[in-house]
């Protein structure tokens, strides 16, 4: 259990300090994460924060963060280990050419730390400074049920198993953090080990803290537009809606510019910081981008 936190007001407090803005649901979860010692599972659309809440704590708590990044076929040889073929052959080359090849001390020796290469999940087992530290499994729907189920297994049990070196078993949990973008379903034998939240789209004043925080430079009629244009754009069909991401980098591409206000012109010159498909670019070109701009302008009211 990690005691970092004696509340959930500490939890909004540090992590705001790490310019992470979160609603108190999400801080209670992380609290009781914390405090329980239970890996957090997060799902929700992408660019939502899901990720960054990993890196804010790595930060807030002083710990390393060690992120394993999904991918279709990833299997547990390579989240755990792999040996370090090259120098092996090097070493069996050598001994060959002194004629100090026995085998068996030679084998013995080629199975050592010292050719071991250590991917995530075997760093994540290894004590820390600082602590234990912070593993990160990113973005877990990319995966296949044969990993969730060698992954179930570690995360009981927080040790894994290298047959040439036996058992290595994590002297302190990692504070663990799955995030999904919900492409499939993860398996409940998953979720079960966990304590869940969604991550939703932010309310309004709620992105609007976040901008603030992530954009200080921007002014408050423009965070205002800025916001209120891509959550309107969240209501359109879209392939991909903009995430909190994307309503970040893109007050930061209109701040590069010296924009103070929208424009359709300028929101025409500016859609690929907020949209990524051109089947969705195509959608907000001519008067689509007025019309939209001059909704958001009467929900927002005069500028004051």
């Amino acid at each position: 259990m990690t005691k970092a936190f004696g509340s959930i007001d500490d939890v909004q407090a540090l992590l705001a300090a790490q310019d992470y803005v979160c609603g108190r649901p999400l801080a209670t979860v992380v609290f009781l994460a914390l405090t329980l010692g239970r890996p957090l599972f997060l799902e929700g659309e992408a660019g939502v924060g899901k990720t960054e809440i990993a890196k804010a704590l790595s930060a807030a708590l002083g710990r390393r963060l060690i992120r394993l990044q999904c991918y279709e076929g990833l299997d547990a040889a390579s989240a755990v280990y792999e040996w370090n073929f090259a120098e092996q052959m090097i070493a069996i080359r050598t001994a060959e050419a002194t004629g100090g090849a026995d085998r068996t001390a030679l084998k013995t020796e080629l199975f050592t730390d010292e050719y071991l290469i250590e991917r995530p999940l075997l760093q994540a087992m290894r004590p820390q400074p600082g602590g234990a530290p912070i593993l990160l499994i990113d973005e877990l729907d990319r995966t296949d049920e044969p990993f969730e189920a060698f992954l179930l297994e570690a995360l009981s049990d927080f040790q894994v198993t290298i047959p040439e070196l036996g058992t290595i078993k994590a002297p302190e949990p990692p504070i663990v953090i799955l995030t999904s973008n919900r492409t499939r379903e993860v398996h409940d034998a998953l979720k079960r080990r966990c304590l869940y939240h969604w991550v939703d789209y932010p309310a309004f004043d709620r992105e609007i803290e976040i901008l603030h925080a992530r954009a200080p430079e921007a002014s408050e009629q423009l965070s205002r537009e800025v916001v209120a244009f891509v959550q309107r754009l969240r209501t359109e069909d879209l392939f991909k809606k903009p995430g909190v991401a994307e309503t970040i980098d893109w007050a930061k591409c209109l701040l590069a510019l010296d924009v103070i206000n929208l424009s359709p012109e300028v929101i025409a010159d500016t859609l690929g910081a907020i949209l990524k498909y051109q089947d969705d670019i195509q959608k907000l070109q001519g008067s689509e981008a007025k019309r939209i701009l001059d909704e958001v302008r009467t929900s927002l009211g005069p500028a004051g």
